[in-house]
This record gives structure tokens, sequence and C-alpha cells, in this order.
């Protein structure tokens, strides 16, 4: 696999058993490029610690005046110079291909996951942990993965220069054989230590990256409420505690870079000293006394990749323990379902509640519970993370359909849909029928001034359908991402639509023409509205009043307004002190934020006038 062939066709599955089983897994996934790695570092690594050798010969050529010799040692050395350059260039494109390669397989199968496991995910590991593991985490793993095949042969060239060393001079030989080991693994036992600080910083460092970000996506709520200096005492708090952190860090691996200095030295030191000893007794030439010290200081180069490959794995273990258990999550349900059959159509029938949206029906639900009305969503689009009675389309449990069938077939849209950076075009470009044009799902949705906003933020961008969105529509308010969201949903144009609560950050006379727009735009499609605005309500073919986790009255709002205390309490928000002074079945006081949708058209006559004010979020 090569750069240019990313991404994947298909990323494999992945031993995520343990954090080292799946470092194992992705490096023998890689095998062709650890093999190319490992013989360029080869070449590499013995052609830097032939040099020696090659010095040792010409200083003793020069001792005997052999001219012959000494011209076929430069020769020697020109070629050793050829490989190392040779060698240190493909090497390092093999390592970054393995690097980058490994980092893009994990990426791809954390991004297959959260497809797979669908809002369960951040149920289940928090949304930063993930974030954390898809962008900081899988880097460390690529790392690691690199760095196994230079390691490999960084290793065999230091065993060959111990034999060759022990063949070409024994009694140097032997000092080099038992001081190079000493030197290589004298710092591994103050590698947990400094892991452990580096994760102290790490942590700290997410958690005042967190409260940040969290500063930066409420910074119109915090200017409100006068909360700024607030906040930035906090954070001036948490990036102390940072800088606190990366400093005990930073000591330990100054202490780790000082050894592999010092003992080195102190090893070239013993070298020379016993060199010198021998060479005094005629026991050693001065060429064989250059060649030993000259070897003893290059193999300090390849010694690096073993405190290198200690660190990286000291560093990837946490990581592949978090990716692991990430790759590790299961849908409580089957996504390859046990039945084979064409999308099901039909009545939506949820046996848990009772509820029942006739097909091509435009049917509203009031729950009074946010949380009741989010579990139904999840439950109305198929496979939801807890276990439990299957929602039925047309007859058809949807749990027993495919995950991809399941999603075709109904579409849920949250309270909190999620804007992605991009132009307005590549957000509208979603899988759908084709048969509902963006311009007219933006005109449903009354999406005009958001238009306008979007074109006056982008001055690079005549058209609309080409300005930019930022991150999440924070350059937005809360009623305007919550418009581009519907208008989206409404492109994909699906056989089921389940919004909850779409209208929630929009003003009331915005909201009535939102009302209109979804309910033409979706005649002849089966849309079930999870809300308690009267607006709403009031254009609902049937509308179902949950109470307790079930069905308790269904209807149409204005019979239900008249007849049902407890939906009447929900929808106009009533007191049980209201409730009392009006009796369980006096004509309901109007909305405290809102006209009462039952006066019909003096409410629109009512609304024309009203200057549009959308919420912020």
């Amino acid at each position: 696999m090569q750069i240019q062939d990313l991404p994947y066709s298909d990323p494999g599955v992945p031993d995520a058993r343990s954090g080292p089983r799946l470092l194992w897994w992705l490096g023998s996934n890689q095998l062709g490029g650890q093999c190319r790695a490992l013989l360029w570092g080869l070449l590499h690594f013995a052609s830097v610690c032939a040099l020696p050798f090659c010095v040792g010969l010409a200083v003793q050529a020069a001792v005997d005046r052999s001219a012959r010799r000494l011209a076929l040692t430069g020769g020697l050395m020109l070629l050793c110079g050829t490989a190392i350059a040779v060698g240190d260039t493909f090497l390092h494109r093999a390592a970054v291909t393995n690097w980058i390669t490994a980092a893009a397989r994990l990426q791809q199968l954390l991004a297959r996951k959260a497809a797979y496991l669908g809002s369960a995910l951040t149920r289940r590991v928090a949304a930063g942990e993930v974030v954390t593991v898809s962008t900081g985490d899988v880097e460390k793993l690529g790392w690691f993965v690199e760095a196994v095949s230079r390691f490999t042969a960084a290793a065999l060239t230091v065993v060959v220069v111990c034999v060759a060393l022990l063949v070409y001079q024994p009694a140097l030989g032997v000092v080099v054989a038992v001081g190079l080991p000493v030197v290589a693994f004298a710092v591994l036992p103050l590698l947990p230590r400094a892991t452990s600080r580096a994760d102290v910083q790490r942590e700290k460092a997410g958690r005042a990256t967190e409260l940040a970000s969290d500063t930066v996506a409420g910074l119109r709520v915090l200017r409100g409420i006068g909360g700024e200096d607030l906040f930035l005492d906090r954070y001036r708090r948490a990036s102390q505690e940072v800088r606190h952190a990366a400093v005990r860090s930073a000591r330990m691996w100054s202490v780790i870079s000082a050894l592999q200095v010092l003992l080195p030295g102190l090893l070239l030191i013993v070298v020379v000293l016993r060199g010198v000893q021998l060479a005094r007794e005629g026991r050693i030439t001065v060429g064989e006394l250059v060649t030993v010290y000259s070897a003893v200081m290059i193999v300090n180069y390849p010694l690096r990749h073993f405190v290198e490959i200690a660190m990286a794995y000291s560093f990837s273990r946490p990581s592949a323990q978090r990716a692991a258990r990430v790759l590790s999550l299961e849908r409580l349900t089957d996504t390859e379902g046990s039945r084979a059959t064409e999308l099901p159509g039909g009545d939506l029938f949820d046996p848990a509640t009772g509820l029942r949206a006739p097909a091509h029906g435009f049917t509203a639900v009031v729950c009074g519970d946010p949380d009741l009305a989010g579990r139904l969503a999840d439950r109305l689009g198929g496979h939801a993370p807890e276990p439990g009675l299957s929602v039925l389309l047309g007859g058809v449990p949807l749990d027993e359909l495919s995950l991809d069938q399941a999603r075709t077939a109904v579409l849920v849209q949250d309270k909190d849909p999620v804007l992605l950076s991009g132009t307005l075009r590549e957000l509208l470009d979603v899988p759908a029928s084709g048969t509902v044009r963006a311009e007219d799902a933006l005109a449903a949705a009354q999406c005009a001034d958001v238009l306008d906003a979007l074109v006056q933020g982008s001055l690079d961008a005549a058209d609309p359908m080409d300005a930019r969105i930022t991150e999440r529509g924070r350059s937005l308010s809360g009623g305007q991402r919550q418009r581009l969201a519907l208008a989206r949903s409404l492109v994909a144009d699906p056989e089921v639509l389940v919004l909850d609560e779409p209208t929630s950050a929009v003003d009331s006379h915005t909201e009535a023409r939102i009302a209109d727009g979804l309910r033409r735009l979706r005649s002849g499609r089966t849309t079930v509205v999870l809300t308690s605005s009267p607006l709403l309500l009031d254009r609902a073919d049937e509308v179902v009043f949950l109470h307790k986790g079930e069905v308790a009255a269904t209807g149409e709002h204005r019979e239900l307004i008249g007849t049902e205390p407890r939906y009447r309490a929900v929808v106009t928000r009533e007191t049980e002190d209201e409730q009392r002074m009006s009796g369980d079945t006096a004509a309901p006081p109007p909305p405290r934020d809102r006209p009462d949708p039952s006066d019909g058209a003096p409410l629109l006559d009512a609304l024309e006038p009203l200057e549009e004010i959308e919420e912020s979020a």
C-alpha cells in the first residue's frame, strides 16, 4: 500500500482485544512496507557503521605508506557514502509511508465504527475521547508501527558491529560488546516515570483544550451574563497546571537525554584508555585503535533507535488501549439484519408506547419529557442502542432490516443537529431521493435570511450555495442552524422523517411558515414531529399525547386542548394552580410565549406584523 492508494478499500477487521494485540495487528497488516523499511535500514546503518573500518584501513595505509591500499580504501569510502545516501532516502520514504498508512487505516476503522454505532457511540465513550483517539492517538500508533522496522535494522546492525569488532580486535571488542548493551538499556528504567508524567501533561492539556473549546462555543452566552472573566480565570488556572506538568515531564526527558550523551561518552573513554594501553604494549596497531574508536562513535547513531522504540511503545501503549476500547464496542442489535426484503412501507408503530404514525400522514407527538422524546426518536430510527421491542414499519421490525435499509427507510433528526464545516452545497449533498430540490427545501425551512448571512460572511461567494459554513455553524444563530439542518433533512426526502423539536430556536412567525412549508413539502410522505409547539401541533393530521411512556390520548390539537387537561398543561405550560383555576374542561388560557393556534385565521393576522427575532442557542 502506497500513500497515493489511500484510502483502503477495506481496512480489515482489527484485533481489538487489547492494546498490544491492536499494535501487533497493525504491524502484521503492513509486512510488505515493514520489510522494505528493514532492508533499506540495514543498507543505511550497515553503510554508516562500515565507515570506521574504512577510516582505520586508510590510517593504517598512510602509516605503512601504501598508496594502493589508500586508493582502494578511498573507493570503499565513496561506495559507503553512496549507500548511506541511497539507504537513508528510501528508508525515510518507506518509514513515512508506513506511518501514514497505519494511521490512515486506524482512522478509517474509527470512522467506520462511529458510523456503525451511530448515536450509541457518545453514550458509551466520551466525545472528547473519540476525538483524541482519532487525532493524536492514531499518530502515536503510526509512529510505533513505523519505528519497529527501523529499530530492527538498528539492532541487527549493532549486533553485526559487535561481532565484527570481536573478530577484528578481540581485546577491545570485548569491552565494546559488554558496554553497548549497558548504554542501550540503561535509560529503560526511567521511561515508565517519564511516560507517566507525559500522560499527566496530556490529560491536563486535554482538559484545558476542552475548557477553551466550551468557552469559545458559549462566548455569546458568556458575554450576555458577564461571565468572560470567570471563565478566563478558570482557563488561566488550567493552563498553569499544564505548564507545571510540562516542566515536570521535560525534566525527566532531559535526564534521559543527558544519559544518552553521558553513557556513550564514558564507554568511549574506557575504549580509548584500554586502546592506548594495548597500543603501548604493541598488541594493536594505530589503525585498529582508530577503527574501534570510530566504530564506538558511529554506533551511537543506531543506538538512538533503542530509546526511540522504547519511547514509541510507552507513548503508543495507552493510545492503543484507548483505540482498542473504541474499536471493541459493538451494537446491541444486529446491523446485517435477519430479513432480506425490499424497503417496507406503511404505518410506523412503536410497541413500547403504543404510538402509531399513519403512512403518508403528518403526526405530531407530545411527550412532555425531553429524555423520553429522545429515546423514542432513537427507537423510531431503528436499531436503538438498548435492547427492547422493535419498531415496526409496515409490519416489518426495523431490527430485522440491515442498518443501511433501516436508515434509508427512516431518517431521524435529533434536537441538536450538527452542521459540518464546508460550503452550503456540500452540506446539502446527502443521499436523497432526488425528488426534493435544495432550493425548495431551503424555502420550506425559511432559510432566506440564513443565505444572506452566509453570503455576507463569505466575501468570495456570490452564490449562497458556495458560501462556507464554519465549524458546527458557530457563526450562525441557533435558529439559523436549526433551519439549515431541517433543510438538509428535507432534501434527503426519506419515506419516514422523524423530527425532534425542529423549531425550538425560532420565533413564532417563522415557525408558522416552517410548519406550512413542512406540511406542503412532505405531502405524501410519513412525517413524525416530536414537539410541544402549538403552531406545529395545529397543522398535524393527528396528535398523539404520551404520558408516562404510553399513549394517553389521540386526536386533533384543538380537540385535545379542550378535553385533555394533562395535554393542555404540557402545551400551554400551565402550572397546577392555573389548572385548578381554569378547571379540567375549561377553555385553556393562551400560551405565555406564543399565540393560541386554535384561533385559526386571527392567529396569522396577529403574527404578520411581528418582527422576526430568533432566540440564540
